[in-house]
């Protein structure tokens, strides 16, 4: 986030906004003409105590950035959007038509005159700072203190939910304490102690049972019906390295310390179901679509904090909108990942790549490109169980500094069959400004000078019957 704010504010100084004398009669006006992009496209982040670096919420706060908004507006830095138009439709793009732009840029040439304020329209509301109309709202029990300097190991934070009965989530909002330091947040639940218990006994039994083998079969066992296939299957390289979230652990004497505040994942924790990255807070699902937190669950949150040379805190904070009745289609989120990836030191254009096949009829809702600094570009392409191929998302120029969740205006419903493949390249060069060391061999891992090449995916897939599955 800082490379964006750094950019505004070395063009806020270089572009003065000449005198109101320079105005024209034919120029467009602020009240008029471009206040109402501002207010629809700029202002949920361009507010006070949002991500940007300065708010646009009136005349008085957009004059003296006029140039500035103008050449971002014309280079497509802002609003913020990556992927490529000639592939899907995404229902939350961010991007201004070529009359819009040409509309900012008019009127900042001509001087950025305010024009008859009662060409104003309504200024847009914010409730108490959140984007979303909230149910509940839900934070973490501690402010965690981040140090100055070092490296932070992902956190988890038990926030109780206490909900009597199943909730389906319409939409929430993330709002983290301090946002310079919230790298990213995910998402889970976890179920009551008694249930974690009761699971980690069933896992106990299933263990000693490949050890030693199944008790002796009798007539029920054998008729039995087939366990339903798995709805996915992916081509490789999905074990997460020694030492990192998600992967086994390292001998004790490889081990980094974990400092004194550490506060470890919790036993029972489940699959994410999204979260937080600079420029993806907020997630609104549509009618009939939602997402579950069965009753007595609580919530975790994986914080991955990065410090920035000044002692801090963070208190993070969700909001939820409730469903008013049960979806017809509940989503969930799994990962593509490609964990084995090695980019060689100096390589400005590496490819890892990898692939999932879909073993049943599955409904795409939305897809999220994950890298880190030396992350460039990202490719899906589908391939039908009839060969057609079709690209279904290009992002050919990833910014880290805005990770989006690009959700597709019709949902895809993919085939039995179907094989998606997922390309992305990495920059690690010394061309790339954001490269924290060129001369290195980058491998997977949280930190930021570490990479990933991770897809979030989220998607509904109609439970399967054994007699389906065995039928298929």
């Amino acid at each position: 986030m800082r490379r964006v704010v750094s950019a505004f504010i070395v063009l806020g100084a270089v572009f003065a906004v000449s005198p109101a004398s320079a105005q024209q009669t034919a120029a467009p006006t602020y009240s008029k003409d471009v206040a109402p992009i501002l207010f629809t496209t700029c202002t949920s982040c361009h507010r006070p105590g949002e991500i940007a670096p300065m708010s646009l919420m009136n005349y008085q706060e957009v004059r003296p950035w006029a140039r500035a908004i103008a050449a971002k507006v014309a280079d497509g830095t802002m609003p913020p959007w990556h992927a490529d138009p000639r592939y899907g439709s995404f229902v939350n793009t961010r991007g201004l038509s070529d009359a819009q732009k040409a509309i900012i840029a008019k009127w900042a040439s001509a001087g950025a005159p305010e024009g008859n304020a009662a060409d104003l329209p309504p200024a847009p509301v914010y409730r108490d700072g959140w984007n979303i109309e909230t149910d509940v709202v839900l934070s973490m029990t501690e402010d965690y203190p981040i140090p100055a300097t070092g490296e932070v190991a992902y956190q988890y934070f038990e926030v109780p939910a206490n909900f009597a009965e199943d909730r389906y989530i319409q939409a929430w909002e993330i709002r983290p304490g301090d946002r310079q330091a919230v790298h990213h947040m995910l998402l889970s639940t976890r179920p009551p102690q008694a249930e974690v218990e009761q699971m980690i006994k069933r896992q106990q039994q299933m263990m000693l049972q490949r050890m030693f083998g199944n008790p002796p079969a009798n007539a029920a066992a054998a008729n039995t019906p087939p366990r339903p296939a798995p709805p996915f299957s992916f081509a490789c390289c999905l074990e997460i390295p020694s030492g990192q979230s998600g992967g086994r652990p390292l001998p004790p004497e490889q081990r980094k310390p974990l400092g004194p505040n550490y506060r470890p994942r919790p036993v029972g924790t489940g699959p994410t179901m999204g979260g937080y990255s600079p420029g993806g807070s907020i997630r609104v699902f549509p009618e009939g679509m939602a997402m579950r937190i069965p009753k007595g669950h609580s919530l975790v949150f994986q914080m991955h904090y990065t410090t920035y040379g000044k002692a801090t805190t963070d208190r993070t904070t969700i909001g939820l909108q409730f469903a008013k009745t049960p979806p017809t289609t509940p989503l969930s989120t799994m990962a593509l990942i490609n964990a084995s990836l090695s980019i060689p030191p100096g390589a400005a254009h590496h490819l890892v790549e990898n692939s999932m096949t879909f073993n049943r009829e599955t409904l795409l809702y939305s897809l999220v490109p994950h890298t880190h600094v030396r992350g460039s570009g990202w490719h899906y392409e589908a391939t039908y169980p009839d060969g057609r191929k079709e690209v279904i998302l290009s992002v050919p120029k990833y910014d880290f500094n805005w990770q989006h969740e690009y959700v597709f205006a019709t949902p895809l419903r993919i085939r039995a069959g179907t094989k998606i493949h997922a390309r992305a390249w990495y920059d690690n060069s010394p061309g790339n400004k954001s490269n924290p060391d060129p001369n290195t061999e980058v491998k997977w891992g949280d930190q930021t000078w570490e990479e990933m090449m991770y897809t979030g995916i989220t998607y509904y897939v109609a439970p399967a019957t054994a007699t389906a599955a065995g039928q298929q």
